[in-house]
This record gives structure tokens, sequence and C-alpha cells, in this order.
């Protein structure tokens, strides 16, 4: 049976983030997952550069190789109106990467053992440590598994029965010539919010991929409304019309989720903490954040895992998130079709309140790292 000190279940961002920060301190890691790396993962798929700060990564080392646009302003409007604001910074504040690369990256770079491409079926904590499988004993689990965790299940969760978003997204090669016809620039984004404010769709070019998706709190009528938003992006802003199917998946934001957090000799990180970011549904900073202050709670304990020693994690989490909620979220449906409405026809407190604050946390540094 293999051993380690900490067994990280989960080897996207958030389990990356941990393993590195835990490995640079000596701590033995080992890492589980259930795909086998690189791996597809369709994701909107921007990092915004306190996520590279955090993780003491180069923009600069990390593009030579790898897909990372810079972000410099957003098209944004609400759906089914003519017009759209053009939101312009005079620096770059976020990133287009695509998930393929960047998990793989974080994964090597992390330095864990790493196990992948079998499902976790079976945990059982007995004498102190945490048995997997019967394959592998650690006496600290941290879940970096996702929204559907097998560590999150083992500590009470259940996926299914929880206020979760749901997304439809697709990420694509754009066929050769496409793209300058297209209207949907590079370093511009497209964001088109649903009228209740409960979701929005997106439209973003990564080298020659683009990516579209849309997310929602209510699934009823998605579809539909992904239907109509491709449709849209296609007949207005030269899409070209992807083939094939777009991919559904679910995510807990901060403050809507149910689920315990920690345990005895156990802890959750990123989705499988349900930590994305409440206005704009983005889950990497949320989740190499948890992942590094996990880290440093994991480190501090010396070894003695008990829960009293895991507990200032929460408190970790609550100062760095707080509890998630807006305002906003409290409103009837029509309420906030209202607002939307206002909010739309005025672009500097459209930047200012929903870019600025609700998608790019410009207002948040960098994470400070502890090692």
């Amino acid at each position: 049976m293999e051993s380690a000190e900490v067994l990280i279940v989960g080897a996207g961002p958030a389990g990356a983030a941990c393993a590195w920060a835990l490995r640079r301190a000596g701590v033995d890691v080992a890492m589980c997952d259930q795909a086998r790396f690189p791996r597809e993962k369709v994701c909107a798929g921007w990092i915004t550069p306190a996520v590279l700060a955090a993780l003491e990564i180069s923009s600069e080392d990390y593009g030579r190789e790898h897909v990372l646009q810079p972000i410099t302003g957003f098209r944004i409007g609400l759906m089914g109106e003519a017009s759209a604001s053009e939101i312009r910074y005079q620096e770059t504040v976020s990133y287009g990467i695509r998930r393929v690369e960047f998990d793989d990256y974080l994964l090597r770079r992390a330095g864990a053992r790493l196990y992948t491409g079998e499902a976790v079926r079976s945990l059982r904590r007995e004498a102190g440590s945490w048995q997997v499988d019967a394959r592998f004993r650690a006496p600290m689990l941290v879940g970096a598994g996702g929204h559907t965790c097998p560590v999150a299940r083992a500590l009470g969760a259940h996926p299914g029965g929880e206020p979760a978003i749901l997304a439809q997204e697709i990420e694509y090669l754009a066929p050769a010539g496409t793209l300058a016809r297209c209207g949907v620039r590079a370093d511009r984004p497209e964001l088109y919010f649903c009228r209740d404010l409960a979701g929005y769709g997106w439209c973003i070019r990564k080298g020659d991929y683009l990516n579209i998706g849309l997310g929602r709190e209510h699934v009823h009528g998605l579809s539909t409304q992904v239907d109509d938003f491709l449709d849209y992006l296609v007949r207005e802003r030269g899409v070209p019309r992807p083939v094939g199917s777009m991919h559904g998946h679910a995510y807990l934001v901060r403050g809507q989720g149910r689920r315990s957090l920690l345990s005895e000799g156990a802890l959750l990180v990123g989705d499988a903490a349900g930590l994305a970011y409440p206005r704009s549904g983005e889950g990497i900073r949320p989740a190499v954040e948890s992942g590094l202050l996990a880290a440093g709670v994991i480190h501090a304990a010396r070894g003695d895992y008990r829960a009293r020693n895991l507990e200032p994690y929460l408190e970790r989490l609550q100062a760095r998130f707080g509890h998630g909620k807006s305002l906003a979220q409290a409103l009837p449906a029509g309420l906030r079709a209202f607002l939307a409405r206002g909010l739309f026809l005025h672009p500097g407190l459209l930047r200012r309140a929903l870019l600025d604050h609700g998608f790019l946390h410009a207002h948040q540094p960098a994470l400070a790292p502890w090692t």
C-alpha cells in the first residue's frame, strides 16, 4: 500500500497549488485523479495576474510555450439588446488560458507523486489515517476533485441536492481563415448578461481557439438560451459556428453551498468546497488561493490533523472570500432586471461595480506566499 503524509484527491488547480506549496515546505505529498493528464477541461479559462503572482509564475516564461492571451478590455451587454459597452483598460487585467495546458503545467510543477487514470471508490478513516481504495494510506486528506469530489461526499456532501450553477460550454479550434471575419477581439472577451442578472454568456478567444458558454442559477430553459446565444454570436459577431456538442457541468458559488469543509484529517479546496465567485462564477483564483491557504494550515498542524487544528482554514477562507452572498441575489428577478437595465446605461459604473469588483477582484491583492 502506498503511503504519504498528505494525499490530495484531484489534480486540478486547487490540488496542484496545495501540492506545490506543501512540497516547497518539504512535505511528502501524493496526488490521485481519475483522469490522465494532460486532459481536456472545458472552461472559460481566464486568470488574473494575481493568480500568476500567488503561484510565482512568470507570464513571460509561461507564455513562451503555452496560450496566454492578454486581456485589456471587455465588450459587455444585456442579452437581447442591440447595443453593448466597450470597456477598456490601460494594462493587462486578465489572461485567457487553455485548461488542458494550464492544469498540466501546474501539476508537473508541483512535483508530487502522481497516480492517475483511476477513480476513487472507497474512503475509510481508521487509526488516525485515511485508507483510499486499499491502495493509499495518509493521515491527511485534501479533497480537490471538483463538484462531485469523493472526499466531499465522504464529508456528507450530496451533489445534485444543492443550489448549484449549471453551465454549458464548448472550446474549439476555429477553422482556418474564419477568425479574420470574427468580430470578437482576442484582447477583448465578450460578456452578455441575462436580464435578471442570474447568469451570463461569454465568448473568449485563446489563440486560434474559441470558448463559448452560458451559465446561470436556474436551469429551466438553459438549453434554449444557449441556442439563442450561439445564433446571436454567429449572426451578429461573425463567430464560426462550433462543430460538436456543448459540455455541461455544475458548480457551487461561495455562500450557497451547505458542505462541511473539514473533518478529522480532511479538508476541501476549490470547487469541492464550493468557492467560485458569486458574480462571475470564476473558480480558478478561488481554487488556487484555497489550495495555498489549506497548505499553510496543514503545514502549521505539524502532523496533528485533528479537526481543531484545521479550523484556522475556515477562518482564512472567511477572511479571504467573505460570506459570498450579495444583495442582488436576494432581490426578486423583476427588480434585478430593472436594476440591470439602469446599470448597463452607465459604462463607468458597469466597469467599477461589475467588472473591477465582481469579475477581476481588482481591490484584492495577490495572496502572499507563506513558504
